[in-house]
């Protein structure tokens, strides 16, 4: 099954088990179940260590199987075959029920001890979507520290029944007793903090003073806590997820120096640098709140669930969301026709007619992207022409069973009150209302500010936007901002890392000149 290269890597990575693995098989005669078993009887073939049982009755579904210590029950599932972008988690599934301990500071092991159980998780994904192994390894990495909780990764592409009957067109999804509880990427921390717990969080206001607090953990925040660490200031680095929107990002290409990259990729290099750079990260952590200790020189940020930190010195860096179109529909059939992740999602939608809302550079590569999957792709541009770069524009043109319309104004989402069924639109030339029928809508209109929690803390421009000087620092001393979230013209990564370096080295000089 596997090619001797990767037979290799397959091999050095199982040599690391602690222990005996046994692997529950459930299969049966689909495609994707031959596939399973051919997957588990390369596996066993691969390590002593491994061995393929079959799975007692009842089983919820097939193809499906367990992975567990020799001698105890499967708290770990895969529901199909965990093969592209799932491999890893299966490989380190393996190796963490095994034995080798998930890597997490004593804060997250703090706060998984503290989580309620009993718990049922189940994660669907498509084996394509980069974003879906964040969120299954989260995941298992709770079922493997709590004998309470289980995980099952499900392939929407293997039941697409359960899903259709579910309503299930958003990957990742994350279910906890039957009910959604994430949509979206999202790392242990982040899942930590909307889980429900049964002790108290660790208190944050026991550390030790920071000098320098850096909020977002994107490219902006990044590289600001590096450059205040590297100044031999104490910083702190809050984030629900390191990498923010970087992590939601398939291919990079206009990063100077570096020709191709992929979003986790780069994420993963800003993370290793930062805790090189002296940073604490703390993540997993929502700012809901700032305000200022009066008299004493210092700023407050209030996270979600209690607790304070404070500093003398901000660098607000907390990025942006998808913006939304705002139209009836949407907010009602999110997840269930309308996606804003076409890598993550396309694949729920092959053979599908799928629309992409907006003719800038993400909806055109969108739309790029879904026309391999898609049997019909529709793009809607408000404007009289497409805003994309040139040499994307050239790439869409070529591609078959693709519409364009512009000045089309989106009116609707409509649907069966299950999924999407379409969209109503005004057609700009004629003036009339149109309706095109669909099964999915992509929605690439841009970004919005994290900024709702800063309304009468920091002055905002009139779009949300933290207004800044050209050395990064609002009008409050004290406190900077960088990147998405400021009222800069361009939103890019290389801007956004500019940004931090420059917003923190103020930050630095301020402090500097008010010591002497």
């Amino acid at each position: 099954m596997f090619d001797p290269a990767f037979r290799a890597q397959v091999t050095q990575a199982l040599s690391q088990l602690q222990g005996d693995i046994t692997l529950w098989s459930a299969t049966d005669d689909t495609a994707a179940g031959r596939t399973v078993s051919a997957l588990l009887d390369a596996l066993a073939g691969l390590s002593d260590r491994v061995t393929v049982v079959v799975a007692p009755e009842p089983v919820p579904r097939r193809p499906s199987f367990g992975v567990a210590l020799a001698g105890t029950a499967p708290r770990v599932w895969f529901a199909g075959a965990p093969l592209g972008h799932e491999f890893s988690s299966l490989i380190l599934a393996m190796l963490q029920v095994s034995g080798v301990a998930p890597r997490m500071d004593a804060d997250t092991r703090a706060a998984v001890d503290a989580v309620a159980g009993p718990l049922d998780l189940e994660t669907w994904v498509s084996l394509g979507c980069h974003n879906c192994p964040d969120v299954v390894q989260a995941a298992v990495a709770l079922a493997v520290l709590r004998p309470d909780i289980t995980h099952t990764l499900v392939d929407g592409a293997v039941f697409v029944g359960e899903a259709e009957r579910r309503a299930i067109q958003s990957v990742p999804l994350l279910f906890a007793g039957g009910e959604p509880l994430v949509a979206g990427r999202t790392t242990l921390p982040e899942l930590l903090v909307r889980l429900p717990r049964r002790a108290a969080a660790v208190a944050d206001e026991a550390r030790a003073p920071y000098e320098v607090l850096v909020v977002g953990g994107g490219p902006a925040g990044a590289a600001a806590a590096m450059y205040a660490a590297r100044k031999g200031l104490r910083t702190g680095l809050i984030a629900e997820r390191l990498g923010g929107q970087v992590g939601d990002t398939l291919g990079i290409e206009n990063l100077v120096t570096t020709p191709y990259t992929e979003g986790p990729a780069l994420v993963a290099a800003l993370d290793a640098q930062v805790r090189a750079a002296g940073v604490e990260v703390l993540a997993g952590r929502r700012v809901i709140g700032l305000d200022h200790a009066d008299g004493v020189g210092r700023h407050r940020l209030h996270l979600l669930g209690g607790g304070t930190l404070e500093a003398p010195a901000l660098v607000l860096a907390p990025g942006a969301r998808w913006r939304e179109l705002g139209v009836p529909g949407e907010s009602a059939y999110k997840t269930r026709g309308v996606a804003f992740c076409p890598h993550c999602d396309g694949p729920l939608f092959r053979g599908k007619r799928v629309a992409v809302i907006g003719g800038g550079n993400s909806g055109v590569e969108a739309a790029i992207d879904l026309a391999g999957l898609a049997s019909e792709v529709t793009v809607f541009e408000v404007g009289g022409a497409l805003r994309a770069d040139a040499v994307l524009q050239a790439r869409l043109a070529r591609l078959p069973r693709v519409t364009v319309h512009l000045g089309a104004q989106v009116l609707e989402v409509t649907g069966d009150g299950q999924r999407v069924d379409g969209l109503r639109w005004r057609d700009g030339a004629t003036g009339g209302d149109r309706h095109t029928p669909l099964d999915g809508v992509f929605v690439q209109i841009g970004l919005v500010p994290h900024t709702d929690w800063l309304r009468g803390a920091v002055p905002l421009d009139a779009r949300g936007q933290i207004v800044v000087d050209q050395r990064g620092a609002t009008a409050i001393p004290g406190i900077y901002a960088a990147g998405d979230a400021t009222n800069g013209p361009f939103k890019q990564i290389a801007i956004a890392l500019g940004d931090g370096a420059r917003a923190s080295l103020s930050a630095f000089e301020d402090r500097i000149r008010s010591v002497a």
